[in-house]
């Protein structure tokens, strides 16, 4: 008889959760019953979500007590002898009115729902219960589950313990697989075991492409679009080249675990073929005629673009040499900028010619695409554009109709002055699409939002401090600005790809003082006609840099304080183009990882470097009374790659003022800094 009561307990669990999912919309946590309304029109559902909150669903209160509030406790009953639960925005207040109102409620102190034997709405003054309901003695709120670890079969798949975080997020703990299958995906599907049936998990970074090699890591994994772990059966690492299932579990029935709160942003698309990019983007599209109709949707800031186009090569997806649409909205205006790729860097003009990320109007073309409509709702940019299938501009690329066409994308973040920055995210596997398939493919899927707070705030790099009292030569070359930790979050400006490293440190702050002649030894590359790794060294009152590509008007808007000399007809020159010494990524790294690397430190040793040979150039300056109290060290020909410089009059006032033997410690580690340049620099060239 227990037997079967335990069978019909667990039933019901998995019964009632599916039931929820399928008929009464999203997963909302475990049911625990209804109000019990006594007065002053008390109603309502009530959900535990976890072991300190609950979910008050279509809860409504008339807000004509006197001294009324949230109450709960751990008497046989409602009573004075109870305490106060903080309302939605976790305030104390008298309650107002609700009227079918959804809201989350906390137990305060840490308390749990298993410390609590009822909830009410009470009234303090009348001493009145308005509503109220009881929580069984035996009642488990739902909590991260425990459900095994990866079954591995190929590839050296194997995990550590893998926790179901809450109704849309898995935990595998020590995930292993060599990265060595054609084309494996996290998938997942319902059935009895894994098939070629199914739906594409985005990776931890959100990309939906083949996974890469993973060594004994811990990643959090998001369930796409509107799926939970109650409308699937199954989790598999599954390779679609050989349809072999390379590793997966079996997702337990009756799951006692959390809601998700990650926001579900469904995005009504109108036009036929549709293809997830991104977790956070996809492009969709039709032809009609001579003309194709292109719209790009991506969840993305206010101050972020979406770009999409045709690859620069007709076998792979390549950024160089490609045509794409850059698509961002400005206030309540939309634009879809036709571009042209001939450098991996923004646009710059040198000797002459403008190379890079550049509009086609710049570059002796024409802008052909037309934009019909651009909207931001819900946090997400919807861009729709029109452009013919052959454009009438020979720098434009054709879109094939007969054969699959490679594409690729990238979003990132607008510079001051609304052109696209480095791109953050882009994708690293070919991607190709049949532009006028015979029947309309679309595998897109809700956007999702994290309002959760588990993915905590990044944290940048420390950051890096150099004084000129321990030594007045400071080395000066080029390495990657490092993603969100490094130079982005460092400075708080959108990136290029390179940055300065001055001693060893990426953009580190210097501080100068004023009457003491001080210099750069610039390693920043001396060939005019690489536009990617041009970059002598200026000092300027600005914070951005890439004076050359300002116009005469800004130019003489910024005081140049080194680093530029003018000709005879009045056009600025740099001074200080030095033999290139670059640090790179490994041809094993993945650029879109950096910011896995703890600390500067761990990075700066996973990069390679070298150098071409030849004598720096020298930049050699003295700040004076007439100096800024900070100014900025930056690229001649591209905009934010450097940082600040601050001039103080005295090296006791500012190590005082800062509270630290700064200087001393400076020392310290400049010498070590310069110890380790001086082997790096030198030893390679």
């Amino acid at each position: 008889m227990n037997l079967l009561w335990i069978t019909i307990c667990v039933f019901y669990a998995s019964y009632s959760a599916k039931c929820q999912e399928d008929d009464e919309g999203p997963y909302k946590g475990k049911y625990l019953g209804k109000l019990n309304s006594y007065h002053h029109q008390v109603s309502g559902d009530i959900y535990v979500i976890d072991e300190y909150s609950i979910l008050l669903s279509s809860f409504s209160y008339d807000g004509n007590g006197a001294d009324t509030f949230f109450w709960a406790g751990a008497s046989n009953r409602p009573g004075p002898q109870g305490f106060i639960v903080p309302d939605e925005y976790g305030h104390t207040n008298v309650l107002e009115r609700y009227l079918n109102k959804d809201l989350t409620l906390s137990l305060p102190d840490k308390k749990k729902i298993t410390d609590i034997r009822w909830f009410a709405v009470y009234d303090i003054w009348s001493q009145n219960t308005f509503g109220d309901i009881y929580i069984p003695e035996e009642f488990e709120p739902p909590t991260i589950q425990t459900v095994g670890q990866l079954t591995g079969k190929k590839n050296n798949v194997s995990s550590g313990d893998i926790q179901i975080l809450d109704a849309k997020t898995l935990k595998i703990k020590f995930f292993e697989y060599d990265g060595k299958a054609k084309d494996a995906y996290f998938w997942v599907g319902v059935g009895p075991q894994p098939g070629p049936k199914g739906y594409k998990v985005p990776d931890e970074k959100g990309y939906l492409e083949p996974i890469r090699s993973y060594k004994e890591q811990t990643i959090i994994l998001e369930l796409p679009g509107d799926l939970t772990i109650f409308t699937i059966d199954w989790f598999s690492i599954y390779d679609h080249s050989t349809n072999e299932n390379l590793g997966s579990f079996i997702v337990p029935d009756g799951l006692n675990v959390p809601p998700s709160l990650v926001k579900i942003i469904s995005h009504k698309n109108e036009l036929p073929n549709c293809l997830q990019l991104h977790k956070d983007f996809q492009v969709s599209w039709e032809i009609f005629g001579p003309q194709i109709t292109i719209q790009l949707a991506g969840n993305v800031a206010e101050n972020e673009y979406m770009s999409f186009g045709i690859s620069g090569s007709p076998s792979q997806s390549q950024m160089l040499n490609s045509d794409v649409t850059v698509a961002y909205i400005d206030g309540y205006r939309g634009f879809a900028a036709d571009y042209n790729i001939s450098a991996l860097t923004p646009c710059v003009k040198i000797l002459g010619q403008y190379k890079g990320v550049c509009k086609d109007e710049l570059v002796g073309g024409q802008d052909n695409n037309q934009l019909h409509t651009a909207v931001r709702e819900n946090g997400i940019n919807i861009i729709t554009y029109r452009r013919f299938l052959i454009s009438p501009d020979s720098g434009d690329k054709e879109y094939q109709t007969d054969q699959p066409l490679y594409v690729i994308w990238a979003l990132g973040k607008l510079d001051k002055n609304k052109e696209p920055a480095f791109h953050d995210k882009y994708p690293k596997a070919n991607i190709s699409i049949q532009v006028n398939p015979k029947e309309p493919k679309n595998n897109c899927f809700a956007f999702t939002r994290d309002e959760t707070g588990r993915k905590n705030k990044t944290e940048i790099w420390d950051k890096g401090e150099l004084d000129g009292k321990a030594s007045r030569v400071f080395n000066a070359y080029l390495g990657p600005s490092g993603g969100v930790k490094g130079y982005q979050g460092l400075t708080g400006q959108p990136p290029t790809a390179l940055a300065w490293y001055i001693n060893g440190m990426l953009v580190p702050e210097i501080w100068l003082r004023r009457g003491l002649t001080y210099a750069f030894r610039v390693y920043g590359g001396n060939n005019p006609h690489m536009a990617e790794l041009y970059h002598p060294l200026i000092i300027t009152d600005e914070p951005h840099g890439g004076f050359d590509k300002l116009t005469d008007e800004q130019q003489s808007k910024i005081r140049v304080l080194a680093g530029i000399e003018y000709s005879r007809r009045g056009r600025p020159r740099p001074t200080s183009a030095g033999p290139l010494c670059l640090a790179r990524h490994a041809e094993d790294r993945d650029r879109r990882l950096d910011d896995d690397f703890p600390s500067f430190k761990k990075y700066n040793r996973s990069l390679v470097y070298t150098c071409e040979k030849g004598d720096p150039a020298i930049l050699e300056f003295t700040p004076n009374t007439s100096w800024p109290d900070i100014v900025y060290y930056n690229s001649f020909t591209q905009s934010n790659m450097g940082w600040k410089i601050h001039i103080i009059d005295t090296f006791s006032s500012f190590s005082k003022s800062n509270g630290i033997p700064r200087c001393a410690l400076s020392y310290v580690f400049m010498t070590i800094s310069l110890f380790v340049c001086h082997l790096r620099l030198f030893n390679c060239l």
